[in-house]
């Protein structure tokens, strides 16, 4: 599920699971990842298709933002600083659906600070079949690119920032109003236990690349769309701590993974070069490794495909694991 040769979406796979110690809550069941959960996908953008046409080329930059529309997944960029808005499903009929059929709002925004620094050259654009890659640069090394793919669920996006002088960017997550965070129970039933099909005992493993222990998982879902499941997902990033979200505010959860995790925003540190994408799907509930530490060129191809837990999420999600 790559998009380009450069750098690859990691956790793109989901898993079929073989766990023969553990027993693997998987309800509801999400589907692997899969190229029919794509099919007929193609994003139309400022003017370029990439359903039969397909584009590579420059293309002026507007003096506003501009929309992203795909057939399954739509959002806008602003063009200024490549920040995401309205962020959604499109709710267009595939057997990887998980909307029910309806337009499903997910991110009110993801917004980049580049402290000071805007984006002015032109738009560098690629489309072709369901993969978009955009980026713009701006001076001072500024260099932002967006990659997407038009599907109904997998590894569908990322967002990767670069700074000349190698400083982290600061990018906020927003959820719509429908959308919330949560703290996966069925995570927390397991945790601290080994799962993976490389594993010889729950208590002790031992780690390896099939064999990871289970520790909290924070997922994305949503009342308008009791089936959808969805996981920001961050390679050479770190969560900043939300302390308003800590003791006093209205996260009575008391764990302290994620006491400090507001249900409406997450903010993110992203090295130069790293990137802040978001899985969905079997992807987004999968007991794997974090990703690499990788910077350039970056090769994040699955290799434990058919190895790995997935633990699934309830449906609906009970309110007492909502990070509110």
């Amino acid at each position: 599920m790559s998009i380009t040769r450069s750098k690859r979406f990691a956790a793109m796979a989901a898993l079929a699971v073989s766990v023969p110690l553990v027993s693997v809550v998987a309800q509801p069941a999400a589907q692997a990842a899969s190229s029919k959960f794509c099919t007929g996908g193609s994003y139309s953008v400022l003017g370029k298709k990439g359903a039969k046409d397909r584009f590579r080329g420059t293309v002026a930059a507007p003096a506003g933002r501009f929309t992203v529309q795909g057939k399954y997944t739509q959002f806008s960029i602003d063009p200024a600083t490549f920040a995401i808005y309205d962020y959604a499903f499109t709710g267009a009929a595939n057997t990887g659906d998980m909307t029910g059929g309806r337009l499903t709002p997910v991110y009110a925004s993801k917004v980049p600070d580049h402290r000071g620094l805007a984006l002015t050259s032109g738009i560098s654009l690629e489309l072709r079949d369901e993969d978009m890659v955009i980026s713009r640069t701006g001076p001072s090394g500024l260099t932002m690119k967006i990659q997407a793919k038009d599907c109904a669920q997998g590894g569908i996006f990322q967002m990767e920032p670069e700074r000349g002088d190698g400083a982290a960017t600061r990018i906020t997550h927003t959820l719509a109003g429908s959308a919330f965070y949560y703290d996966n129970p069925n995570f927390r039933a397991k945790l601290g236990q080994w799962l993976g099909s490389g594993c010889v005992d729950p208590a002790s493993g031992p780690a390896g690349p099939s064999c990871v222990r289970v520790t909290p998982r924070v997922n994305i879902g949503s009342d308008a769309a009791p089936k959808l499941v969805l996981r920001d997902s961050a390679q050479v990033a770190t969560r900043v701590p939300q302390p308003e979200c800590g003791p006093d505010f209205t996260n009575t959860l008391g764990l302290t993974e994620t006491k400090d995790h507001c249900g409406g925003t997450s903010i993110w540190d992203v090295a130069s070069g790293g990137r802040m994408g978001m899985v969905t799907g079997e992807d987004a509930t999968e007991v794997a490794n974090p990703p690499t530490a990788c910077t350039e060129d970056c090769e994040a191809g699955n290799q434990v495909r058919g190895k790995l837990a997935v633990l699934g999420f309830p449906s609906p999600v009970p309110a007492g694991s909502r990070l509110s």
